[in-house]
């Protein structure tokens, strides 16, 4: 049976008027469905567990803020998914740091290139459905073995392979227009030309 406890209006209600009881049953009855939005969302578990984590400590801090009881559920997925996007870029940004570290210092333009692009890739891979994001997160962000990802979503390993070029290939049509700007920056010489 599902419990439906913890989005109650009453409890709600009850804890956004600061009831530290209701608080702690409020935090306790989301923790499940918390996580097991984390873990659709989320790369890895350890990135789905830190976020859900985050999601119930925000909400025991700030539920006197939350306007309206009904908004309670998508307030937390709403926190959960930039604390998932927040997490895939802070590994992407490390990635391409390690990959370049051989290179020279790059230059103040190319430095804010390779930031709007992490963030349009960062975008896009976080339109693609769950299963798609979690094997491109997998393979290409973490660097995971094709077998151990196939593994770990319990997949063959065609599967994983045919969700992956899936989740490529989705990101590669998101990405084939430039950013507004990035070409005429890169083309004309300069921000104003």
């Amino acid at each position: 049976m599902a419990d439906t406890t913890w989005s109650d209006e009453r409890l709600i209600a009850a804890a956004r008027g600061g009831d530290v009881d209701s608080i702690a049953a409020l935090v306790s009855g989301a923790h499940p469905h918390v996580q097991r939005f984390a873990r659709s969302l989320c790369a890895t578990p350890e990135d789905a567990e830190d976020a859900a984590q985050e999601a119930l400590i925000v909400l025991y801090r700030k539920i006197g803020t939350l306007r309206a009881s009904g908004a309670l559920a998508s307030w937390m997925f709403r926190i959960i998914r930039n604390e998932c996007l927040r997490r895939a870029r802070l590994m992407m940004c490390s990635h391409s740091t390690t990959f370049s570290a051989g290179r020279s210092m790059p230059s103040a333009e190319e430095e804010v290139f390779q930031r709007l692009e992490a963030a349009r890739v960062a975008e896009a891979i976080a339109t693609l459905p769950a299963d798609q994001r979690q094997v491109l997160i997998m393979r290409d962000v973490q660097g995971i073995s094709g077998r151990m990802a196939a593994d770990a979503l319990g997949l063959s390993t065609a599967a994983m392979k045919s969700r992956l070029h899936r989740a490529r290939a989705a990101v590669q049509r998101m990405l084939s227009d430039p950013a507004p700007g990035v070409r005429s920056i890169r083309e004309g010489g300069g921000i104003g030309g």
